[in-house]
This record gives structure tokens, sequence and C-alpha cells, in this order.
């Protein structure tokens, strides 16, 4: 049987990324903003069955499978912890400024400002700040390099890049979505059932996710510095730098900064929502292109120029690599990439993939209801644990989940906030 929104949200499976409110209608469902931080669906007409059968079958939350095998090339690679790939490489952005401006070495920016520039697609739709509430994150449709790089840069908040998607595979023009790896898993989801997604969405390019924060994260940063969120002109993660600095200015030309390590130093503060926590897939495994962080032990030691780790996961992404690099558009470093160094870059995706079988046993020995979880190993990856290390992450979750940790209250709109809707 079917889960009710309400049911998905108070289990802590929703992510916020609006493709139910697309499916079901702005009149049957709205993206609010609760009081907790978090974009999550409210909602405010009556849903049949038939509605709520096709976002269970599509929903980020109720069901997440790996890369379908078709998609493999002869020469493919595979690892317990990081799945097929075609391709591990270290690179940048070619275009200096590109590479210093975005995001780590900038690699999915400059593959969307080569995607536009090629003709391979018409638009690109990513997640960009919001120009009316810089703090604050939106869908965007970008249909030039300068829109891109406008929006270049880590958003670490609540975002709903699908909250329009439906719409947008109306529009039937060629595409390529950066977003999130639960926001690739849930278009995936719906390309099973809707063959517009293959036609279209001709590139999904996604990051190696650390998880999505609630808003209360960033609002507690303002706090700490004394400043008004209306008072806000700009509020940047990343970038500029690799990982660069967080830079807050404000409307009267205040200006602050705060290093990467003092943003995310204490991880009670980063308060990363519950979805995130049991995450099965936080390394794209179902996009085209993934693009990571590449600092040993997993942290930055300083700042440098930019490095990206590269993961092509098929014959499509090794297709936009190869031409990408012919074309200057990315660079990469010519030292071969193994899985190992993956390990060494990322230690807590590994420890993530093989702690969330046992997370998820702990919850459904709760009584909560979990994903479906296809084609992504987490029980193989879970027998390379002890059994005394699956018995405490599963005893762990049933503890959080039974006093409500890894769930979420209700849905309540924050009062005054606006309902969020994509941009024109």
């Amino acid at each position: 049987m079917s889960l009710t929104i309400e049911q998905i949200v108070e289990n802590g499976l929703c992510i916020g990324c609006g493709l139910c409110r697309s499916i079901a209608g702005s009149d049957r469902i709205s993206i609010v903003t609760t009081l907790e931080g978090r974009e999550r669906p409210l909602v405010t007409g009556s849903l049949d069955i038939a509605t709520l059968d096709r976002i269970n079958a599509v929903c980020p939350g109720t069901r997440v499978e790996g890369a379908a095998s078709r998609t493999s090339g002869p020469d493919t690679k595979s690892d317990l912890i990081w799945g097929t790939v075609e391709k591990l490489a270290i690179g940048y952005a070619g275009e200096p400024s590109v590479r210093h401006q975005a995001s780590t070495g900038g690699v999915l920016t400059a593959l969307s400002q080569y995607l536009l520039k090629s003709g391979k697609v018409k638009f690109i739709l990513h997640v960009a700040a919001s120009r009316s509430e810089p703090m604050r994150s939106e869908r965007r449709l970008s249909f030039d390099s300068a829109s891109i790089l406008e929006a270049a840069g880590s958003r670490y908040g609540p975002a709903a890049p699908l909250i329009d998607f439906l719409s947008i595979l109306d529009r039937n023009e060629p595409f390529a979505l950066v977003a999130k790896p639960c926001d690739i898993s849930a278009v995936r989801n719906l390309g099973r059932l809707d063959s517009r997604v293959e036609a279209n969405m001709r590139y999904a390019l996604t990051l190696v996710c650390g998880g999505a924060s609630d808003l209360t994260k960033s609002e507690d940063v303002l706090s700490d510095l004394s400043v008004k969120e209306r008072d806000l002109a700009l509020f940047r993660y990343r970038g500029y730098g690799n990982p660069g600095m967080t830079r807050i200015e404000t409307k009267d030309d205040r200006v602050f900064e705060l290093t990467y390590q003092k943003m995310w130093e204490q991880e009670s503060t980063w308060m990363i929502q519950p979805r995130c926590k049991i995450c099965p897939d936080a390394i794209g495994e179902s996009a085209d292109i993934v693009a990571s962080d590449v600092w040993p032990g997993g942290g930055p030691s300083g700042d440098d120029a930019g490095f990206n780790g590269i993961i092509v996961r098929n014959q499509r992404g090794l297709e936009l690599y190869q031409a990408a690099v012919s074309a200057g558009a990315i660079v990469v470093d010519p030292q071969e990439v193994a899985f190992a160094d993956f390990n060494h870059f990322q230690p807590h995706q590994v420890r993530k993939k093989r702690a969330v079988w046992a997370r998820l046993a702990g919850l459904k020995a709760a009584g909560r209801s979990i994903p479906l979880v296809r084609s992504l190993r987490i029980e193989e990856c879970a027998r390379t644990n002890t059994h005394a290390s699956n018995l405490a992450e599963a005893r762990a979750a049933l503890r959080r989940a039974r006093s409500g940790k890894l769930g979420e209250p209700k849905v309540v709109r924050r009062p005054h906030s606006k309902f969020i809707e994509p941009p024109v």
C-alpha cells in the first residue's frame, strides 16, 4: 500500500525535491518552509489513489535504485562501495576564472557551460541562490554561460529543483539536470514511467553529497553575527578558491567571512536532514557524471587552486567527458586514479555506504517505513563490517527512531513564509 504524503514526511523519508508537487499539481500539493527550516510538501487538496501511487513510485524517499546495467560499457569497472564506472580522474575547469569562482575545481560548472556552448542541450536545470533571498536556494533554468557562472558555488540548505519538472518536460527541449544524487534518483524513477525523461534529459550531473542541512543552520550563522536575513545582499557558502570562504554581505555594506573549517567544524551543528542519514546513494550511482572533493582524509587542510574527483558512470557520461576534455572545457590530471584514492578522499562516504543497511534494519525494527533499495549493494557492503558493528548501527537507529530523531513532525508552515514556487 502506498504511503501518504504525510507518512513519507513523518517517517523521515522526504528530502524536499518537489517532484510530488509537480505530479499532483500546485492545487493539491504546496511546497512550504517548515518550522524546522526544511522544504516539505503540504497537501492542500484531495489526492486520488493513482496520483499517490505515482508519487510513491518516483519519490526518492520510498524508492532508490542504482544504475541500469544497460548503461554500462565493455570497459566498465566496479567496486563494492563506488559502484560501476567508466572512468575515474582528477580535473578542473579549463577556464581559470570558472575554476576559481565555482565550488571545488568547477567541473560541474564547466560541463554545464560546455553543454550549452556545444548545442548538446538547450538549457540547464539546476539550483542557484535566490536573487531576492540570497540565503535560500531556488530552481533555476540557465540558457547561457553567464547564468551558469552566476549560480556557481555550493548550496547546502534546502532546495526543490523538481518543483515543476513535468512542466519542464512539456517544453520538449533537450536539457541537462545538475542536482543532488537523491534528485537524480527521483528523475530516474520517473523515467521508468515517463518516456519524456529519457528523450529530453540528455545528461544528469551530480556531486558526491555530504547531506543537505536545514535552513536553520544558516540562520544560526546569521544569529551569531547579529545579522537579519532581510538585510542580506549575499550569502555564498563556497567558491572563489577551494574551499573558499563562506561570505556574507549586507545591504548596508557589512561583510563577514568564515573559513570552511569554522562553518562546519562541529558536526552537531550541521543540522543534516533525517533522509540524508539513511541515504543509500550519496555518491550518484544513477547520474552520468559525478564530481567530488579530493581532500585526503576527507577534509581540507587549507585553500588550493581547486581540484575535483571525476566519476564517469556510463557511456553517455564518457562521451561527454571525452568531448569536454577535447574542447578544453575541463583539464584532467595525467595521474591514474583508483577506487582506493576515492576511499581516501571520501572516507565518510565509505563509512555511510557500509552502515546504511544496518540503519535501515534498525528503522524497520522500530516499525518505521523504509525505502525500497535496489542495485546499490548495501547488504553486501554491510557484510564487510563486523557483526558487532552492524548491531551497534541498527540499535542506534532503533533508539533514534523510537525517540523521534530520525523522523519529522507534522508539516507546519512557517508563519508569514511564502509558498515556494519556481521562478518565472
